[in-house]
């Protein structure tokens, strides 16, 4: 199968997953263009894909180092903070109180997770949003997976730590 080919399946099988993981990774909904050159560049360097590997970690990977360039000079965590502020729209308006409350809860789940180190970021969202493998996660990131394991499990330990502290300072934080 030639390149074009190969590439327009994947976007059909895994662009759901990319603009997933972009989402989280980024903390947009505007991740649109990071997913086309996601696909740009595998259909530039599908001369260089294993078929060894699975395609969507190898996307996955490539999904992360355009988004690593393209916010290289702006902090996720004041994307984030700028999407939170914005003006909801009219017709969010009409949200009941429990949509927002779940918002209001992602929200602060995606900043904490934003404040992690890097290393612990990329793990949870790659294994908790991604719902990569610990091998898979591993294949993206160039680690063992026992690094992974080890990772993911300090990671989570420091996220429901901060989870925590966030719940201790604000009461109406469940």
């Amino acid at each position: 199968m030639d390149a074009g080919r190969q590439v327009e399946q994947w976007f059909h099988e895994y662009e759901k997953d990319i603009t997933n993981y972009l989402v989280y990774y980024t903390g947009s909904k505007d991740v649109e263009d990071l997913v086309q050159e996601t696909f740009l560049k595998a259909f530039q360097s599908f001369v260089r894909f294993k078929f060894e590997s699975n395609p969507k970690t190898w996307l996955i990977s490539i999904a992360r180092n355009a988004a690593i360039d393209f916010y290289r000079k702006r902090s996720v965590l004041n994307n984030l903070k700028e999407k939170l502020l914005r003006q909801t729209s009219g017709k969010e308006l009409s949200i009941t109180e429990e949509i927002v409350i779940q918002k209001d809860e992602s929200a602060r789940l995606l900043e904490t997770i934003n404040a992690l180190k890097n290393n612990y970021r990329d793990v949870v969202l790659l294994r908790a949003i991604a719902d990569l493998s610990a091998e898979e996660t591993a294949q993206v990131l160039g680690w063992t997976d026992n690094k992974v394991n080890v990772t993911f499990h300090r990671a989570v330990k420091k996220l429901n730590s901060l989870l925590k502290e966030d719940e201790q300072i604000d009461p109406s934080f469940r």
